[in-house]
C-alpha cells in the first residue's frame, strides 16, 4: 500500500512537471515573435518621429537577425553550463530588458533595446527544438506543431493590434511596443517556478553539448541552413514592408497593418499541420514543393495585380508560406538528426548561418526601395528568393541524415 502511494505521488509529480514543461515551452514560443512583428506596422510612425530613412528602418528590422546569427553558436555552450531552463530564463530576461529600453523615444535606445530583444529571442530559437527532441522524442512533430502555431498566433496578433494600440488607444508607438513585455514577464514567472520545481525534484532538462564541428562539413546541413535563411528572409521582409507595399496600392496604413495580421493568421493552419505531416513521411519533398510554389505566385500577385481580390489571394498564399516553411525548417532539425547532440549542433549551425542571410532582407529591400522609389524591383527580388526557398526546401526534404 505504501509503495503504491509513493508510485502514485511520483506519477502525479511527473505529470505535473510535464504539463508545466509544455506550458513553459508554449510561453517561450509566445515571446519569440511579437517584439519583432509589432515593429512592421509602426515603422512609418517611428520614421516620422525619429527621422529614420528606409534603409535605417530596415536595419532596425535586420538587427535582431544579426544577433541571432552571432548568438546561435554560443547558446549551446551557455546551456551546457547553466542547463536549458536557466538559459531560457536568461533569454526571457534579456527580452524583457530590451522591450523596456525601447520605450525611450530615441534612435540609440531603440537600437540598443532591439539588440537585447535579439539576444533573448536567439536563445529561445536555438533551445526550443532541442528541448522538444530531448523531452518528447516520440511526439516531436506534434510538439513542434504546438509551439510553432503558438508563435504564429501571437505574431499575427502583435502585427494586427500595433497600430490600434498606438493610435486608437493613444499609446504611441512606444506604448504599443512595451505592451509585449507583459507576456515576457508572465513567461519569466512560469520558468522561474519551473526551474525551482525541477531543481526540487531533480528533473533538470539535460544540457546541450556540442562535441564536434563535423556538422559544418555536412552538405545536407548547409542545404537546411540555406532553406532556413531564405525562408526567414521572406518572413522578416514581409513583416517589415508588407504594410508599406499594400499602402502603395491605396490601402490605409491601419488596414494594411490588419492585413499583415491576416497574412500571418492564414499561415496558422500550415503551422499546425506541416510538422505533423512532415513527421509521418520519410521524405518531405512533395510538401516542400507545395509550400515553395505559394510565395512565387503570391509575390507575383503583389507585383502584377492591383485589385483588392488579387491582393487578398496573394497575401493568403504568402501567409501559407510564412506559416509553413518555418516549422518545416524546425522539423528538419529533428528529422535529419539521429540524437539530441546532433540536433543541438544542427540547430545552432542552421540558425547562425541562416539568420545571416535573413538579416540582409529588410535592410536590402528597404535600400532597393530608397533607390527606385517603387516596389517593383523589391518584389522581383522576393520572387527570386522564393525560387531559392523552393529549391533548398526540396533538397532538404529527401530521406537522409546529416553527417
Amino acid at each position: 500500500m505504501e509503495l503504491q502511494k509513493v508510485q502514485e505521488e511520483h506519477a502525479n509529480t511527473s505529470s505535473f512537471y510535464t504539463f508545466l514543461l509544455i506550458t513553459g515551452i508554449v510561453l517561450v514560443a509566445f515571446n519569440l515573435r511579437p517584439a519583432i512583428t509589432s515593429l512592421g506596422p509602426l515603422v512609418g510612425m517611428i520614421q516620422e518621429d525619429i527621422g529614420l530613412a528606409h534603409w535605417s528602418a530596415g536595419l532596425l528590422m535586420s538587427l535582431p537577425l544579426v544577433v541571432f546569427a552571432v548568438m546561435s553558436p554560443i547558446v549551446p555552450k551557455i546551456a551546457a553550463r547553466l542547463t536549458n531552463e536557466r538559459t531560457l530564463l536568461l533569454g526571457l530576461l534579456f527580452l524583457l530588458i530590451g522591450i523596456c529600453i525601447r520605450f525611450v523615444p530615441m534612435a540609440f535606445f531603440l537600437f540598443i533595446g532591439t539588440l537585447f530583444v535579439g539576444m533573448g529571442i536567439a536563445i529561445g530559437n536555438v533551445l526550443l527544438p532541442v528541448v522538444v527532441k530531448d523531452k518528447f522524442p516520440t511526439k516531436f512533430g506534434l510538439m513542434t506543431s504546438v509551439y510553432s502555431t503558438s508563435m504564429g498566433l501571437i505574431a499575427s496578433l502583435a502585427s494586427g493590434v500595433s497600430v490600434p494600440l498606438a493610435t486608437g488607444l493613444n499609446f504611441g508607438w512606444q506604448g504599443a511596443l512595451i505592451v509585449w513585455g507583459i507576456p515576457a514577464l508572465v513567461a519569466i514567472l512560469i520558468w522561474f517556478f519551473l526551474l525551482k520545481f525541477s531543481d526540487k525534484n531533480h528533473q533538470v532538462v539535460r544540457n546541450v553539448r556540442s562535441n564536434s564541428n563535423r556538422i559544418w562539413r555536412s552538405p545536407l546541413a548547409w542545404q537546411i541552413a540555406i532553406f532556413m535563411g531564405f525562408q526567414s528572409f521572406l518572413f522578416y521582409v514581409t513583416v517589415a514592408w508588407l504594410p508599406e507595399i499594400l499602402h502603395s496600392h491605396g490601402i490605409s496604413i491601419e488596414t494594411a497593418g490588419w492585413l499583415l495580421s491576416f497574412t500571418l493568421l492564414t499561415g496558422l493552419p500550415a503551422s499546425s499541420f506541416v510538422p505533423v505531416l512532415a513527421a509521418r513521411f520519410r521524405s518531405q519533398v512533395w510538401l516542400a514543393f507545395i509550400l515553395g510554389m505559394c510565395p512565387i505566385v503570391g509575390y507575383g500577385g503583389l507585383l502584377l495585380g492591383s485589385s483588392y481580390p488579387v491582393l487578398i489571394v496573394s497575401i493568403i498564399l504568402i501567409g501559407i508560406t510564412l506559416g509553413g516553411c518555418f516549422p518545416l525548417a524546425l522539423s528538419y532539425i529533428g528529422l535529419r538528426t539521429r540524437n539530441t547532440s546532433q540536433a543541438a549542433e544542427l540547430s545552432a549551425m542552421v540558425q547562425s548561418t541562416g539568420y545571416i542571410l535573413a538579416a540582409v532582407g529588410p535592410m536590402f529591400i528597404g535600400y532597393l526601395y530608397d533607390v527606385t522609389h517603387v516596389w517593383t524591383v523589391p518584389l522581383i527580388t522576393l520572387i527570386i528568393v522564393s525560387v531559392v526557398v523552393l529549391t533548398f526546401a526540396m533538397t532538404s526534404g529527401r530521406n537522409q541524415y546529416v553527417q
